[in-house]
């Protein structure tokens, strides 16, 4: 393996190269400017598969090395190192990721054999390069919305305290004639682009509240959850809209959740807010969705009256091993007990995710431990499945 060191403390260069040497390689190049690293890397780029990298640089940073490697298509390990925190170093390496370098760690100064041998022997992390998606045009939307080609998969809502299944959130899919199965992001932005997303959610809404009404004459009475956007609360209709469709489908209003997601602010905040009160005088629950990021903040529960807040994935899943995650959760979780909200936990992807908020005493879990979206046909087996596996996640 050959190794680059690039750190402008020649004492810290000297130390690491002996311990590397200790570790058994040979092949190390130090550098104490990282710009003739960088250049070393344009003449050659096969010159290092490894690159250990200080972030406090001088000459150039490590942020400005980062953006070089991913420029040069550099495709050997990288290991940051800094004397900084580790909220610096942890949000440098998102960058280098987010860049499709392969980061396979940080290490905080001063630096150890230990560190050293976990971050090289760790697997590859690298981002996966983006595949560029097929573009669908609005008449095209506009056409699978008027054929019904449109389809929702459920993901299940589960209790952390019992495992009991609550719900589901209902989320669109195209079964498109001639591409299959077409993802939401591929089409949802579009519609949203064309003012298309108010009858797109309304096709959704009418879908989910229909299998509501067949799973409750099969004895199974689940609450239902439909995302909404911004753009579906310009319509002074919504409201009545909203408790016509639930009351053909012949469910409860308080089966049904409403998730709001504030992707772009609402352009008219007093007609939302005129609507979204009224949905929540005719008992329809109101969901904050993705807490802590876009525009979904404290400022939206402090004016909305929601009475569910969904945790964004970005703070559940690993929040064990990252103690910013893990304060921000607390804290949202403190907040909505205040309020008196319900709490969901989306991102629930490892036991230890479930697990953590389990012991957080959050209400429901939502993500891949518990299962994917799934189709319709393939939710009662999924169901059995669960309960067959549920006592060993809830206490006795």
């Amino acid at each position: 393996m050959k190794i680059f060191v690039i750190d402008d403390d020649p004492f810290a260069l000297h130390l690491v190269s002996h311990q590397l040497r200790a570790l058994g390689f040979r092949q190390i190049s130090v550098f104490e400017r990282a710009r003739d690293a960088v250049e070393e890397l344009d003449r050659d780029p096969a010159a290092a598969s490894l690159i250990l990298l200080d972030l406090q640089m001088p000459d150039m940073d490590g942020i400005e090395v980062v953006r070089h490697l991913a420029q040069q298509h550099y495709d050997g390990g990288l290991i940051l190192v800094s004397g900084e925190d580790q909220r610096v170093l942890a949000t440098a390496s998102a960058v280098a990721r987010a860049r499709a370098l392969d980061v396979r760690g940080f290490i905080t100064k001063p630096v150890t054999p230990d560190q050293l041998r976990r971050v090289i022997e760790a697997p590859a992390h690298r981002s996966a390069p983006r595949i560029p998606r097929k573009r669908y045009e609005p008449e095209e939307i506009q056409r699978a919305i008027a054929n019904n080609e449109l389809v929702n998969h459920y993901q299940p809502k589960v209790e952390f305290a019992t495992g009991r299944v609550t719900g589901v959130e209902a989320l669109v899919r195209w079964q498109h004639p001639v591409d299959g199965l077409v993802f939401p992001e591929q089409f949802v932005g579009v519609a949203e682009e064309h003012r298309l997303i108010d009858p797109l959610t309304r096709a959704v809404l009418r879908g989910a509240l229909a299998q509501a009404r067949e799973w409750q004459d099969d004895g199974l009475i689940l609450t239902v959850a439909v995302n909404v956007s911004v753009d579906n609360l310009v319509a002074l209709d919504f409201p009545d809209f909203i408790e016509r469709a639930v009351r053909e489908a012949g469910v409860s209003n308080k089966q049904l959740v409403l998730e709001v997601t504030e992707t772009r602010l609402m352009t008219n905040v007093l007609l939302a807010l005129d609507i979204l009160t009224r949905l929540r005088l005719k008992h329809i629950s109101l969901s904050i969705d993705d807490f802590g990021t876009g525009h979904s903040s404290l400022a939206q529960l402090r004016n909305i009256p929601f009475d569910e807040l969904k945790i964004d994935r970005g703070f559940v899943h690993g929040a064990n091993r990252d103690t910013s995650a893990h304060a921000i959760l607390e804290a949202s979780l403190g907040v909505a007990r205040q309020l008196g909200l319900k709490t969901v936990a989306e991102g629930v992807e490892t036991l230890s995710d479930w697990q953590l908020m389990q012991s957080l005493n959050c209400d429901v879990a939502q993500g891949y431990f518990v299962t994917r979206p799934i189709p319709v046909e393939a939710f009662a087996s999924w169901h059995i499945a669960w309960d067959k596996r549920v006592s060993s996640l809830v206490p006795s």
